[in-house]
């Protein structure tokens, strides 16, 4: 594909697709800051999550100080959900984009007339895709203490980012938030994306990032390899999977790059905002 000039948010500065192909995926193979095969990743990756799976709400509080949920109240917030949407969220296993989602859009349903409300929750989908039955499980559960477990509009499957099995063209939205540095073939999870959403449809990407500031860069770091793995075997007695969690997010292409990819994958528009100095930041593009 040509090469792309990516607009970024901050500044509206726009930012040359300027990293080789061989280093934009030299992540591929990684588990953390070890090297293993490809065939290796998945199984690794979803040991961590069966492990954490019961624990991961909890561990997302203490890692953030709660600020997770502002960030994920920030991507809905930008994908602007209607009654009536195709959406699809992947690895939203523990339901917590999908929860907010599907809450946005009750709240823009009030004053509509009951028929056409009614209407438009039976034509409202929300998909929550995640390749570990454990995290789906937690999902579910949780679904049924907020009295969701029988509303039609929330569908559970279990099922592979790099290979979904939803047809061309049939979503409005596509999110995924603190998954796309697990999967193996990032650029194959972005091609999938852009395959299942329809034309005007956007993606959106909330993941942990790379911050830039010196200072508090240190302090990240600090935080990262020296408090959240032992917070991690403290409350859930698991010190390597929050290790991992840790490495993984260095691993991770910068936002510059990780634009670029989003716009070899196709999508216009591309543009990316840095939340808490760049140490979450969220990407979004549109399939034209």
């Amino acid at each position: 594909m040509s090469v792309r000039m990516v607009a970024r948010r901050l500044g509206s500065k726009l930012l040359p697709r300027f990293t080789p192909a061989a280093t934009l995926h030299s992540h591929a193979t990684s588990f953390g800051f070890k090297q293993v095969n490809e065939e290796e990743k998945s199984q690794l990756v979803g040991n961590v999550f069966t492990k954490v799976a019961s624990n991961y709400d909890i561990m997302n509080d203490l890692m953030s100080g709660g600020l997770h949920r502002l960030w994920k109240d920030r991507l809905v917030s930008k994908l602007s959900p209607f009654p009536g949407m195709k959406h699809l969220d992947v690895a939203g296993g523990t339901g917590d984009v999908a929860f907010r989602i599907l809450e946005t859009i009750n709240s823009n349903r009030r004053g509509m007339e009951d028929t056409l409300e009614n209407d438009l929750q039976a034509e409202t989908q929300i998909y929550v895709c995640d390749i570990n039955p454990n995290m789906l499980d937690v999902g579910k559960k949780r679904a049924l203490e907020r009295g969701l477990g029988d509303l039609g509009s929330l569908v559970w499957v279990e099922g592979d980012a790099e290979k979904l099995t939803f047809k061309d063209d049939s979503m409005d939205g596509y999110t995924i938030a603190f998954g796309i540095r697990n999967v193996t073939h990032i650029e194959k999870v972005l091609a999938e994306a852009y395959r299942v959403l329809k034309k005007g449809g956007r993606f959106l990407c909330l993941e942990l990032s790379h911050v830039d500031t010196p200072v508090f860069k240190q302090l990240y770091d600090y935080y990262s390899f020296s408090v959240i793995p032992v917070v991690g075997e403290l409350v859930a007695g698991d010190r390597d999977s929050y290790q991992y969690l840790v490495e993984s997010v260095r691993r991770f292409p910068p936002q510059e790059v990780f634009a670029s990819m989003i716009a070899d994958a196709g999508f216009q528009k591309v543009e990316y905002e840095n939340l808490v100095g760049g140490v979450v930041a969220i990407h979004s593009g549109l399939k034209i």
